[in-house]
């Protein structure tokens, strides 16, 4: 019945519109009660909010048709601070006396069947009072359908268009209609919303969103004539936010507003008399708030005077310390500021410029204030030459980054950029571009097209520098574009990318990676567009692959769905490139193991996508490309931090090509690049360590190019110039990058060396010499992060963090020489002065951080704040003493005033409410009131109650707790969560005190969850402060080198067999009583220990059963191995201990050293490396005796009391013996505790060291002894580490390290029982090859193998056995690095090895010269060639420097020729005359060897050769030995690089090949294209077909007389077609006949 009744008033206002609305007939006033209330804080009853409320009497009448007049009688403002429900409301007097004059102006607007329109209202009402009036007007706005009870619909209202479901139901007794509203403001089309510093952020749309709101409307309206009467009206809306998941609690904000109709009145509303103006609709708009920080609420009277009182607050407070307020008194300093204009800051700069203290504050403060005023002020005092370059640097950097991106502040930087001055300067040029594109970036965030006006520009200027060819400014460019993000910029930036068919080919590669790069930004905005684009790139194999692998990193920054990743795996798996797929797979991987919610998808798609591809990528080495992406990531917290490192290599060199590095964090649903850091080490180690002056000779390469000139389309490689870059960008903004090249390494070098610089020095060392103090202070805003959004009342809300930090520091320092420096002096001078300095330091610092919810308007605040505060300042007094022609130096640390805490951090979340007008009355009132917690006393707990910690952090009331030692009485623990404890430590030896004390009080008594554990207060204090009863004065540390350190020796030391004994009368007794059975209990001794063995050893033997040969035991049963490491005794048996051995390493250690002994001394004398060592020992146990120190260091603490404390570290070095010990004793007259080191180099192949240590060193000792040797046939090195006797202490932390070695590095281990020596550890390193090592490690119960571990570098074992073929140490260093990195070519038995490790059987032509290796660069610095005459003896020839040098056999020996001229074998080795080359004798041939020319060694003999290229030379050599770059996938390329499949095919190639029977050489063949023998029916018709790769044939009237088969492509084409040269397309691969050796007739032309 009711539903039918609803529908006839329905139809009944259907059928008359205009009784639709809401009727506020003509002629008659409404009086309406109004009242609005919001309160901010957590939900929970008994802790404090923050909140106002405004009530009043709001009359509406009409004015005229469709407009209407508001006005607001007795209107009152209260504010809240307190404990919710406890405390009342106070009343705002003040504040609504001040505001009355606008509340009480009445405004019209307009409103039409339910709808608000615009707003009218005299110019003097305020824009904060007009959104008052909106909060009340949206109360009216309804949208009542004519037909539906139930409807959805986005509806306009003060917090913009959102989602709206409206039901009406009636109420039949009370004759009223019943509507109600709902709102979504989490589904709006137009929010009404403003964010402040958040435009670098990327916002996760799959993150559970922490801002939630919803507002519900309740109406209870009345028919009446002419429509329908809002009888009662209220509005509940709650917006909630956690910077966590909702589980761990949401801080809220409530607005409730009622309007209840109280009565009519006849008389008409009167307007004022003032001209009624639009002031907008009912959409709430932004006013002062927005320059309103919500920290701190401040009256500004005058702009000028304020900001002077700030500044000398600020000076005055910040000299010898930081004020603990600095950084709220420099944010209460950028408020003022924000509010002057332009004339105040130049008067405010005319007045202080020429005061270096203010100066330095206002440049600091004025570009954190972001106002367009801030810019033009820079941009005026650097033009008028008031500012240096780095104060103009620093200045706009800060300011760009801060100032609100509108249309003012952009034009401002654009004149900025076109400034002459600005030009003049490369570095400001670089900076204030690079902003433009940043505040382009900002000012489109919001907004959903962006103008192109306003990157047109930059596109413009980019275009115009492609046409003049100039690098720098393209880079420039691209770089802008990159910040900007624009999505318009794609088109220019794509005309920069090497595509197919695009004249960019030609322009450097370094312009074409900052092209892809600048793609990154705008993937953010269009992933779309950009992965399309990057995937195109992607699987351009023409592309160069370190382009590839940067279109990889923007790919996947644009998070790609599940298809492209699947398609990107697919492409991977045919990928011919290893550094390419080597790079995606470890991208790939590396983002499988994110948990960061941003990546869930792309990490979900990678996961399949790695299932795709083959395992074997991820075994390939450390030189390869890599990607590594490591985050950490709390999902309940949202919060997470994550870092990437890309490593790209083009060639499989030991430094890569470039590496980009970079940071991330999460916070609250958001994410940000935090730190990002790129650099380019292209042509870096080339430039490092090849010789400079190759590059000159002009006449090698002209005779080189004559060479090549033979190859089959040769093509040079580009040569990659010496050259080094870096950017670094903040929040994904570049802000500054650097090309170091020749120019630039020359304008360092001038300016290091130049007068300047030296000026410069001797100034600093003449205000050291004349004594001064200074202080310098920093402050810094670094974060302000702002969201504003308006409430149902018109009020707005504010989300907001602050960061602000002041640093501060005071120095004093007075410099005294002896003798006194002359006027004029060099900076020589000092190394012959005596330098006596005194310095004292107090640098402090204060950082504030404010987290605020709550309303914020420039007359009142009422909010929930967190405040965090640290403080610290670690003062400092020392004075030095430097002498460095006498080898002395002295520093001493006296007594200096220390604060109370030297660091103290304060956490704490209130409520306050306060307004503009009162602000003495402001009302802070801590969130959980001070009742709740029940006074305690306060004592510092001791270690006893470390087990009560738990306890005391219970929330139960009723926990009882007694002293023991007063009365029991019961004492109540306070319920809310209350912690404190002091934990202290005494360093004796230093005379100070340090102690940590920790406090907090906390609202999970609640809810046990992170928002409740973070509410309260929290403390943490670090203090350091000397013993009460020390009487230490000061510390010194003294330095003596050479022999006079013996005269500052302190403490003389006498090592002795007695000298343990000696010291006490007790002591002297029992070494008497003891002394005539010393050598019984020795041969005891022994006897008993040989026992023991022998009982082990049976107890071994019959355990056997249980024990195994190869332990694959788990990590728990490891561990408990490991507690045994130490110990005398051995669960396995020797039977399977000989087992292990057998299965695993069946080799002994042989010794070098034992070598060398038997041959120097004879096999009749022969001993062991111990006793050698112990002789040496026992002549002389300490090296004082005998030398003096080589060195002293004394630490000494100086006491009033005058006792003697302290350590001292004496050297002492024995030339003859090769012998250093090192002894440490406690200087303490009572204390013999000392440890001696003492260690021999018994040989080249043996060194020993004694470590002893305790009372006379005689408590504790070990030796270890570090031994080379041979491991069955390979080379070998051993380390072993044997003792007597260990501290406990040992074997704990050796457990606890055991415990922390990861699971997946043992399980790599094949881990073995074994029954070693049971006090020694050893490890043995084998060389088994020079890019494979085996390790094997022994303990007391456990052998642990490594074997056959694959090394990224050749190891150069002969060269470190001294067989360097250079002289010089720094030549034989540079061989070594040369050798560790270079790649072998060789050729044994007719098989060639490549330099990529990739084998094949070279059928060599006869009597033709092929390319074995050579620079393919245009520098041409080596070629190697290799023939095979007509016996089928080789020759090499070696084109390098200025030299030819050939090499080939005759009869038994190598005969070697220099430019024609053959070297006796006598003369050698040979040694060029200037460059750094060198021939000699190795073996049973010859090495050439020339490493800083790029080719490290060349040896030839009548069997085989070897060619090594240095490693900076990989991927740009050529030849049959191939390009060194790691890619055995495309490793035959010919000399025109195309990439053939048959290695015969691809020898062929690269023959020098002769063009007629008049060449020079004997070479009689040529490479020619054939025709494929029978014919072919391809697709139904008759073809010939063309060989695509050229054949070896002899030259015309030549046959061969040899031949071999090879397998090329061919081409086919119709047979009645005619054409001079085959196409490269293949058809199909058949064999043909290729010649290898040549008999010539007569008629050979």
């Amino acid at each position: 019945m009711r539903a039918v009744v609803l529908a006839l008033t329905l139809a009944l206002v259907a059928g008359h519109p205009s009784n639709f609305s809401p009727d506020f007939g003509a002629g008659k006033t409404l009086v309406y009660k109004y009242e609005a209330l919001l309160l901010g804080g957590l939900p929970e009853e008994g802790l404090a909010r923050a909140g106002l409320k405004i009530s009043s009497k709001v009359l509406i009448s009409a004015a005229e048709p469709k407009m209407y007049m508001l006005k607001l009688m007795e209107p009152e403002l209260f504010e809240y601070s307190g404990v919710w429900p406890r405390d009342p409301f106070v009343p705002a007097t003040k504040l609504t006396r001040a505001l009355a004059a606008q509340l009480l102006t009445p405004i019209k607007f307009e409103y039409n069947n339910g709808i608000v329109g615009k707003m009218l209202a005299p110019e003097g009402i305020s824009v904060m009072v007009l959104n008052i009036y909106r909060g009340i007007l949206n109360v009216l706005q309804l949208n009542i359908k004519k037909t539906q009870n139930v409807y959805e619909l986005q509806e306009a209202g003060a917090q913009g268009v959102c989602k709206t479901l409206y039901a009406i139901t009636e109420d039949e007794k009370a004759e009223r209609i019943l509507l109600t509203k709902t709102r979504d403001l989490n589904h709006c089309q137009e929010r009404v919303m403003k964010d402040m510093g958040l435009a670098y952020t990327e916002k996760c749309a799959k993150c559970q969103q922490n801002l939630r709101g919803a507002t519900a409307y309740s109406y209870v309206l009345k028919q009446v004539p002419r429509g329908v009467l809002i009888m009662e009206a209220s509005v509940n809306e709650l917006i909630q936010f956690s910077p966590f998941t909702e589980m761990n609690g949401a801080a809220q904000m409530e607005t409730k507003q009622t309007l209840v109709f109280l009565e009519i009145q006849s008389a008409p509303i009167v307007a004022v008399q003032a001209e009624y103006i639009t002031r907008g609709s009912l959409k709430y708009e932004f006013s002062t708030e927005l320059l309103q920080t919500p920290i701190q609420l401040v009256k500004i009277n005058n702009v000028q005077a304020q900001i002077v009182e700030i500044l000398n607050h600020l000076i005055a407070n910040n000299v010898e310390k930081v004020h603990e307020d600095a950084p709220l008194k420099f944010l209460e300093l950028i408020q003022i500021l924000r509010s002057a204009q332009f004339e105040d800051l130049e008067v405010l700069w005319r007045q202080y410029r020429s005061q270096p203290a203010y100066r330095q504050w206002i440049l600091d403060a004025i570009p954190v204030i972001g106002t367009p005023a801030a810019l033009r002020f820079i941009k005026e005092k650097f033009e008028m030459d008031e500012l240096s370059v780095a104060e103009a640097a620093q200045a706009l950097i800060a300011s760009i980054h801060m100032v609100t991106a509108n249309t003012e502040a952009i034009k401002l930087v654009e004149a900025l950029a076109l400034s002459k001055k600005i030009e003049e300067n490369p570095l400001l040029r670089e900076i204030v571009f690079l902003g433009y594109g940043t505040m382009i970036s900002k000012h489109c965030v919001e907004k959903l097209t962006c103008p192109i006006e306003l990157i047109k520009p930059i596109q413009d200027l980019l275009a115009e520098a492609v046409a003049q060819d100039n690098t720098q400014d393209i880079i420039l460019f691209l770089k802008v574009l990159g910040n900007a993000g624009h999505p318009n910029s794609l088109k220019p930036i794509t005309k920069i990318l090497p595509i197919h068919g695009t004249a960019a080919v030609s322009l450097p590669m370094r312009v074409h990676a900052d092209a892809i790069m600048a793609l990154r930004n705008i993937g953010k905005k269009e992933p779309r567009m950009i992965q399309e684009l990057a995937l195109q790139l992607y699987m351009d194999k023409a592309l160069h692959p370190e382009l590839r692998m940067l279109a990889c990193i923007v790919l996947f920054e644009t998070r790609p769905p599940m298809g492209l990743v699947t398609t990107l795996a697919n492409f991977v798996k045919t990928e011919e490139n290893l550094q390419v797929a080597s790079f995606t797979y470890s991208h790939m991987k590396s983002l499988t193991r994110s948990t960061a919610a941003i990546h869930t998808s792309v990490a979900a798609s990678c996961s399949v996508a790695v299932k795709i591809l083959s395992p074997r990528l991820e075994r390939l080495n450390l030189r390869f490309s890599k990607a590594i992406h490591m985050d950490v990531y709390s999902s309940p917290l949202m919060l997470g931090a994550a870092a990437s490192t890309f490593i790209i290599n083009d060639a499989a060199t030991i430094l890569p090509r470039s590496v980009v590095a970079k940071t991330s964090a999460y916070l609250a649903g958001a994410a940000a690049d935090v730190l990002e850091v790129g650099v380019r080490t292209e042509g870096l180690q080339e430039a490092l360590l090849k010789n400079p002056a190759i590059t000159e000779n002009t006449d090698r390469i002209t005779k080189m190019k004559r060479v090549i000139k033979a190859l089959s389309e040769w093509r040079s490689l580009p040569t990659s110039r010496p050259l080094a870059s870096l950017y670094v960008k903040f929040f994904g903004q570049e802000i500054a990058f650097a090309s170091i090249d020749k120019t630039f390494i020359d304008k360092a070098i001038a300016l290091a060396t130049g007068p300047s610089i030296q000026t410069f020095g001797r100034q600093a060392v003449q205000a050291l010499l004349s004594g001064a103090s200074f202080h310098i202070a920093k402050p810094v805003l670094a974060t302000e992060v702002r969201r504003i959004l308006p409430t149902a009342a018109g009020f707005p809300m504010e989300l907001s963090l602050y960061t602000a930090a002041v640093a501060n520091a005071a120095v004093k320092f007075k410099a005294v020489t002896k003798p006194a420096l002359p006027e004029n002096f060099h900076l020589v001078h000092l190394l012959k002065t005596d330098i006596q300095l005194e310095a004292e330091i107090r640098p402090s610092v204060a950082v504030n951080t404010f987290a605020v919810m709550g309303v914020n308007t420039a007359v009142l605040q009422a909010s929930l704040l967190s405040r965090a505060k640290l403080n610290s300042i670690v003062p400092a007094k020392i004075t030095a003493r430097l002498d460095i022609n006498e080898g002395h130096f002295k520093v001493e640390a006296l007594p200096v005033a220390v604060p109370e805490h030297i660091a103290a951090v304060q956490v704490e979340t209130f409520a306050v409410a306060r307004n503009i007008e009162d602000l003495a009355a402001e009302k802070i009132v801590p969130i959980i009131a001070e009742e709740v917690f029940k006074p305690i006393s306060r004592e510092i707990l001791t270690s006893k109650m470390a087990s009560s910690f738990e306890a005391s952090w219970s929330k139960s009331s009723e926990i009882l707790r007694q002293d023991v030692k007063a009365q029991a009485k019961p004492i109540i623990i306070r319920k809310a969560a209350q912690f404190e404890k002091k934990y202290c430590a005494k360093a004796a030896a230093l005379g100070l005190k340090s102690c940590l004390k920790v406090a907090t009080e906390n609202a999970a008594f609640i809810r046990d969850i992170a928002l409740y554990k973070l509410a309260g207060r929290h403390s943490i204090a670090i203090s350091v402060k000397p013993i009460e009863e020390g009487v230490i004065e000061r510390l010194e540390i003294e330095i003596i080198i050479g022999p006079k350190a013996a005269e500052k020796i302190i403490k003389q030391v006498h090592l002795s067999e007695e000298e343990i004994l000696e010291g006490t009368p007790m002591l002297k007794k029992i070494k008497n009583i003891l002394a005539p059975q010393r050598n019984a209990t020795l041969s005891s001794s022994s006897s008993s220990l040989s026992s023991r063995s022998s009982r082990l050893s049976s107890s071994s033997r019959s355990s056997s059963s249980s024990s195994r040969s190869l332990s694959k035991s788990s990590r728990s049963s490891s561990a408990s191995s490991l507690a045994s490491l130490f110990s005398a005794s051995s669960s396995s048996s020797r039977s399977s201990a000989r087992v292990s051995k057998r299965v695993i390493y069946q080799h002994k250690f042989q010794k070098n050293h034992k070598k060398q002994t038997l041959t120097s001394q004879g096999v009749s004398r022969s001993r062991s490396s111990a006793l050698s060592f112990e002789e040496i020992y026992r002549k002389n146990k300490f090296l004082g005796n005998e030398v003096a120190p080589a060195f002293a260091i004394i630490f000494r603490v100086v006491r009033s009391d005058n006792k003697v404390q302290g350590y001292e570290l004496s050297t002492y070095l024995d030339r003859p013996t090769a012998r250093l010990q090192i002894i440490l004793a406690n200087l303490a007259a009572d204390v013999n505790w000392k440890m001696c080191a003492d260690g021999i180099i018994l040989s080249m192949h043996k060194v020993t060291a004694k470590i002893g240590w305790g009372a006379e060193c005689k408590q504790y000792d070990t030796t270890i002894t570090a031994e080379t040797g041979l491991l069955g046939p390979h080379p070998a090195a051993r380390l072993r580490i044997s003792w007597n006797e260990l501290p406990a202490e040992f074997k704990h932390y050796a457990k606890m390290i055991y415990d922390y070695i990861p699971a997946y590095i043992l399980a790599g281990l094949v881990q073995g029982k074994d029954e070693n020596s049971i006090k020694q550890l050893s490890l043995t390193v084998a060389a088994t090859s020079d890019r494979t090592i085996d390790i094997i490690g022994k303990t007391p119960t456990r052998t642990v193998y490594k074997l056959a571990l694959h090394l990224p570098i050749t190891l150069p074992l002969e060269e470190i056995k001294g067989l360097t073929p250079f002289d010089d140490v720094v030549d034989k260093v540079h061989y070594l690095f040369a050798k560790a990195g270079a790649a072998e070519c060789s050729f044994v038995r007719d098989t060639l090895t490549t330099f990529n490790k990739r084998r094949y059987k070279n059928e060599m032509p006869l009597s033709c010269y092929q390319v074995l290796a050579q620079d393919c660069t245009e520098e041409l610095k080596f070629m190697v060639l290799l023939k095979k005459d007509q016996t089928e003896q080789n020759y090499i020839n070696v084109k390098i420097a200025d030299i030819d040098i050939d090499l080939y056999p005759k009869n038994a020996d190598v005969i070697v020729k220099v430019n024609g001229m053959e070297i006796p074998v006598d003369s050698l080795p040979y040694q060029h005359p200037t460059a750094k080359i060198q021939i000699r004798p190795k073996d049973e041939g010859m090495s050439v060897y020339a490493p800083s020319l790029g080719l490290h060694e060349v040896y030839f003999d009548k069997n085989s050769w070897k060619v090594k290229v240095v490693d900076w030379m990989k991927g740009q050599t050529c030849g049959l030995c191939g390009q060194a770059d790691g890619e055995v996938r495309q490793e035959y390329r010919t000399p025109n690089g195309h990439l053939t499949k048959n290695a015969v095919s691809y020898a062929h190639s690269w023959i020098l090949q002769a063009e007629s029977c008049q060449d020079t050489t004997e070479c009689r063949m040529k490479l020619e294209s054939v025709p494929l023998e029978t014919k072919i029916n391809l697709h139904g018709q008759e073809t010939k077909c063309y060989s695509v790769e050229p054949v070896l044939r002899c030259l015309p009237g030549c046959y061969a007389v040899k031949t071999t088969t090879v397998t090329v492509g061919f081409h086919c084409m119709s047979a009645d077609f005619a054409i001079n040269r085959p196409e490269n397309s293949v058809d199909l691969r058949e064999t043909a006949e290729a010649h290898l050796a040549c008999s010539c007739t007569a008629q050979c032309a």
